[in-house]
Protein backbone atom coordinates (compact mmCIF):
# COMPACT_ATOMS: atom_id res chain seq x y z
CA UNK A 1 0.00 0.00 0.00
CA UNK A 2 1.19 3.51 -0.86
CA UNK A 3 2.13 5.73 2.07
CA UNK A 4 0.87 9.00 0.59
CA UNK A 5 -0.42 11.45 3.19
CA UNK A 6 -3.96 12.41 2.18
CA UNK A 7 -4.20 16.06 1.13
CA UNK A 8 -6.64 18.61 -0.24
CA UNK A 9 -5.25 21.05 -2.80
CA UNK A 10 -6.52 24.07 -4.73
CA UNK A 11 -3.18 24.11 -6.57
CA UNK A 12 -1.12 20.97 -7.21
CA UNK A 13 1.52 20.45 -4.55
CA UNK A 14 0.08 23.00 -2.09
CA UNK A 15 -1.84 21.05 0.59
CA UNK A 16 -4.55 22.95 2.43
CA UNK A 17 -5.83 22.40 5.95
CA UNK A 18 -9.52 21.56 6.08
CA UNK A 19 -11.21 23.47 8.91
CA UNK A 20 -14.68 21.95 8.68
CA UNK A 21 -16.66 19.55 6.50
CA UNK A 22 -20.41 18.96 6.30
CA UNK A 23 -21.97 16.04 4.45
CA UNK A 24 -25.58 16.31 3.32
CA UNK A 25 -28.18 14.33 1.40
CA UNK A 26 -31.19 16.01 -0.17
CA UNK A 27 -34.20 13.99 0.98
CA UNK A 28 -36.22 14.86 -2.10
CA UNK A 29 -33.60 14.04 -4.75
CA UNK A 30 -31.19 11.76 -2.88
CA UNK A 31 -28.30 13.95 -4.11
CA UNK A 32 -25.23 13.94 -1.84
CA UNK A 33 -23.34 17.18 -1.32
CA UNK A 34 -20.26 18.24 0.60
CA UNK A 35 -19.44 21.63 2.12
CA UNK A 36 -15.77 22.19 2.99
CA UNK A 37 -14.42 25.22 4.86
CA UNK A 38 -10.80 26.34 4.78
CA UNK A 39 -9.08 28.97 6.96
CA UNK A 40 -5.43 30.04 6.50
CA UNK A 41 -5.41 29.21 2.82
CA UNK A 42 -1.83 28.44 1.79
CA UNK A 43 -2.52 28.81 -1.94
CA UNK A 44 -3.05 32.57 -1.54
CA UNK A 45 -0.87 33.49 1.44
CA UNK A 46 1.37 36.42 0.65
CA UNK A 47 -0.60 37.38 -2.44
CA UNK A 48 -2.00 40.91 -2.41
CA UNK A 49 -4.50 40.45 -5.23
CA UNK A 50 -7.02 37.62 -5.27
CA UNK A 51 -8.41 38.65 -8.66
CA UNK A 52 -6.62 35.80 -10.43
CA UNK A 53 -7.02 33.21 -7.68
CA UNK A 54 -9.20 30.31 -8.79
CA UNK A 55 -11.09 28.00 -6.52
CA UNK A 56 -12.95 26.29 -9.35
CA UNK A 57 -11.01 23.05 -9.00
CA UNK A 58 -10.04 21.09 -5.93
CA UNK A 59 -7.91 17.96 -5.75
CA UNK A 60 -8.26 15.28 -3.09
CA UNK A 61 -5.08 13.18 -3.08
CA UNK A 62 -4.55 9.89 -1.25
CA UNK A 63 -3.11 6.40 -1.72
CA UNK A 64 -5.90 5.51 -4.19
CA UNK A 65 -5.05 8.43 -6.45
CA UNK A 66 -6.45 11.88 -7.12
CA UNK A 67 -10.08 12.98 -7.11
CA UNK A 68 -10.56 16.16 -9.15
CA UNK A 69 -13.67 18.13 -8.22
CA UNK A 70 -15.36 21.17 -9.70
CA UNK A 71 -17.24 22.89 -6.88
CA UNK A 72 -20.87 23.86 -7.45
CA UNK A 73 -20.09 27.07 -5.55
CA UNK A 74 -17.18 28.82 -3.87
CA UNK A 75 -17.62 31.60 -1.31
CA UNK A 76 -14.79 33.82 -0.16
CA UNK A 77 -15.15 35.59 3.19
CA UNK A 78 -13.11 38.71 3.96
CA UNK A 79 -12.10 40.41 7.20
CA UNK A 80 -10.82 43.92 8.00
CA UNK A 81 -12.93 45.66 5.38
CA UNK A 82 -11.40 48.69 3.74
CA UNK A 83 -8.09 48.97 1.94
CA UNK A 84 -6.54 46.10 3.91
CA UNK A 85 -9.04 43.33 3.30
CA UNK A 86 -7.71 39.88 4.05
CA UNK A 87 -9.14 36.53 3.02
CA UNK A 88 -10.65 34.99 6.16
CA UNK A 89 -11.99 31.71 4.81
CA UNK A 90 -13.27 29.86 1.78
CA UNK A 91 -16.33 27.62 1.65
CA UNK A 92 -16.82 25.28 -1.27
CA UNK A 93 -19.81 23.09 -2.04
CA UNK A 94 -19.81 20.22 -4.48
CA UNK A 95 -22.20 17.44 -5.35
CA UNK A 96 -21.31 13.76 -5.55
CA UNK A 97 -23.47 12.12 -8.20
CA UNK A 98 -23.07 8.37 -7.98
CA UNK A 99 -22.89 5.95 -5.07
CA UNK A 100 -19.45 4.75 -6.31
CA UNK A 101 -18.12 8.32 -6.23
CA UNK A 102 -19.66 8.88 -2.78
CA UNK A 103 -18.01 5.70 -1.43
CA UNK A 104 -14.66 6.80 -2.91
CA UNK A 105 -15.06 10.25 -1.31
CA UNK A 106 -15.87 8.64 2.05
CA UNK A 107 -12.72 6.46 1.84
CA UNK A 108 -10.72 9.62 1.19
CA UNK A 109 -12.32 11.37 4.19
CA UNK A 110 -11.56 8.38 6.43
CA UNK A 111 -7.88 8.54 5.41
CA UNK A 112 -7.74 12.34 5.67
CA UNK A 113 -9.36 12.25 9.11
CA UNK A 114 -7.00 9.59 10.40
CA UNK A 115 -3.93 11.47 9.10
CA UNK A 116 -5.08 14.73 10.71
CA UNK A 117 -6.35 13.45 14.06
CA UNK A 118 -10.02 13.99 13.26
CA UNK A 119 -12.83 11.74 14.36
CA UNK A 120 -14.83 10.53 11.38
CA UNK A 121 -17.68 8.06 11.14
CA UNK A 122 -19.31 7.18 7.85
CA UNK A 123 -22.76 5.79 7.30
CA UNK A 124 -23.31 3.57 4.26
CA UNK A 125 -25.73 4.77 1.61
CA UNK A 126 -28.98 2.81 1.72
Amino acid sequence: MNSITPSIEFFAGVPEELSDVRLRRDRATGQNSVKMTFVNIKAVQGVNSFAKASFNDIRLVDSEGTISIEPKSSKLFWKDKGDDEELAKIEIIFEVGSNDHWERFMRFMERYSQANGWEFTSTPIS
